[in-house]
């Protein structure tokens, strides 16, 4: 059964990596068949509700299955060691479901027409991603993605999680991961009403997810990520004041 959890873990891991990619490219109107503003422009109010319920699906799931509860329930029925994957998987074909599916709306809100802000913009659109893509591995990228769990199923080893811990970046914002989300997002020279929503919905989400994630990790690592919480912002890189 080992064997058969690793397989189903790369599985799971490159339908997430075409995911992540593709977004890139969704988003940012690059090289994809279909991307955030392609594709034949409808009715609002259909493209409106369509794509409302596509981003509320997503996350929905993204949230409720990486609740401990929902996680000590769901393990009842799939082996502890794919847990992970199996969320990753799930929410990667949402995601792709929602850039199949996404209507475009193309009245444009905003205009960078000056060649040093679309440079600018597109520097950061680019930093986003980096900043994604660091946070990843900064905080153990296989883990998160479910492969560190199916490869020490495959030799035999009980899973432990990974201890808490403040990587340089984490040291800075606590969540530089969903930071460099949202730098990607924001930072386009054209920004269409359908972008926007996409934009707005997403930042909402984040902070409802820092919520339930924040409430999660001090019931998981207590003082310690109370005395993290107290010295680390949230998502502005500032220092706190008194913070030596």
């Amino acid at each position: 059964m080992g064997a058969v959890a690793f397989a189903y873990g790369i599985v799971s891991y490159v339908v997430f990596l075409g995911s992540f990619l593709y977004a890139i490219g969704f988003v940012g109107n690059l090289g994809v068949p279909k991307a955030i503003d392609t594709g034949p422009a409808g009715p609002v109010a259909g493209a409106l509700l369509v794509n409302v319920l596509l981003l509320g699906l997503f996350a929905l799931q993204h949230s409720v299955m990486a609740r401990p509860g929902f996680k000590r329930w769901w393990t009842l029925f799939v082996p502890q060691s794919v847990e992970r994957s199996t969320y990753v998987l799930i929410s990667s074909l949402l995601l792709l479901l929602l850039f199949w599916r996404w209507q475009p709306i193309l009245g444009v809100v905003w205009q960078v027409e000056n060649r040093v802000g679309v440079v600018a913009l597109a520097a950061f659109f680019w930093l986003g991603w980096a900043v994604v893509l660091y946070s990843t591995f900064a905080i153990d990228h296989f883990d998160l993605f479910g492969l560190r769990q199916v490869w020490l199923r495959l030799r035999g080893i009980d899973y432990v999680p990974v201890p808490f811990e403040q990587p340089p970046l984490y040291r800075i914002v606590r969540h530089p991961l969903l930071l460099g989300f949202l730098i990607a997002f924001w930072s386009t020279p054209t920004m269409t009403q359908g972008h926007l929503l996409f934009s707005v919905a997403i930042t909402g989400y984040v902070f409802l997810g820092i919520f339930f994630e924040e409430r999660d990790l001090v019931k998981a690592h207590g003082e310690a990520y109370l005395q993290y919480r107290r010295q680390v912002r949230m998502l502005v890189p500032l220092r706190r004041r008194g913070v030596e």
